[in-house]
This record gives C-alpha cells, sequence and structure tokens, in this order.
C-alpha cells in the first residue's frame, strides 16, 4: 500500500483510493475499522445485509464519498449519519453513543463547531425510525431536549 505525498490518498492492489481521515480521533478510527473488517467478513455470507455496513464504515471514515481535506456541508451530514449507524453497529445492540462521538469523527479537533448538525441529523434518523434518541434512558425528541442526549438503535433498525 502506498501512500500519495499529501497522504490523501493510498493506492491498494493498483487502485487509488481516498485514505482515511486522519483527524479521526484514534479510539474511533479503531471502532470503526472494526466495523470494517466486520461488515467486510459479512460480505462473505450475507452481501446485500453487508453491503450498507460495509459503505457506512467507508464514508465513516473518509474513505468514500466527500474528501475529508474539502469538506462541503452536505457531505458532512452524510458522514455524521454514516458514523452513527457504523459506531452502533459496532458496539452491542443495547448499547447507546454520543452525538459527540460522530461529530469527533468528521470534525477532529472542531467537533464542537459539528454538534448543532450532529444533533440535526440524529433527529432525521430517529424520524426514520433508524435510531432512537434517549434521554435518562427515555426516547425524546432531540429537537425539544435540553442537555445531553444518547443514540441507540431504533425500533427500525
Amino acid at each position: 500500500m502506498d501512500a500519495s505525498d499529501d497522504g490523501r490518498y493510498i493506492t491498494v492492489s493498483g487502485r487509488r483510493r481516498q485514505a482515511a481521515d486522519p483527524a479521526i480521533p484514534e479510539p474511533l478510527r479503531r471502532e470503526l475499522v472494526k466495523e470494517l473488517a466486520a461488515a467486510r467478513q459479512l460480505a462473505h455470507e450475507d452481501p446485500e445485509a453487508a453491503r450498507s455496513r460495509v459503505r457506512d464504515a467507508e464514508v465513516a471514515l473518509a474513505e468514500r464519498g466527500d474528501p475529508w481535506w474539502e469538506p462541503t456541508p452536505d457531505g458532512q451530514r452524510v458522514r455524521l449519519a454514516a458514523a452513527m449507524r457504523a459506531l452502533l453497529w459496532n458496539r452491542r445492540p443495547d448499547a447507546t453513543i454520543c452525538p459527540s462521538d460522530a461529530a469527533r469523527v468528521v470534525g477532529g479537533a472542531a467537533w464542537r463547531d459539528l454538534m448543532g448538525t450532529a444533533r440535526e441529523v440524529a433527529g432525521e434518523l430517529a424520524n426514520e425510525g433508524v435510531i432512537a434518541v434517549r434521554q435518562h434512558g427515555t426516547d425524546v425528541d432531540v429537537a425539544t431536549a435540553v442537555g445531553p442526549v444518547r443514540l441507540a438503535r431504533g425500533t427500525g433498525w
């Protein structure tokens, strides 16, 4: 595997691909890489079920989608949603994540600037039933919730 001089691309088996975002905090990067490996393993058994998981992990890592070095607002929203889903897949079915985990994946050191957008994206996913937004263990509407919330797998997971 060769990396470009600017670190934006890698070459794997003769194919040039986007490199993962180096600003992702190491613990979260390890989690996303673990999910990507699990999803790729699942592809051998159930390719249809694995497809969206592989894509979410790759988008969260910024190996697919908008380039991490030129983020767009729409690209950040897509990446936030992918990070939320990938992190929830990687954890136990009853586990939760904080919206800030997804914001840290996408925003690096400037993650706080993405917290409003992360909560909006969480609200959209909750409206679709993909995730549930919780506060003190109770489902809440993220648009009206004041204070910290947690994200869990939703009824439409």
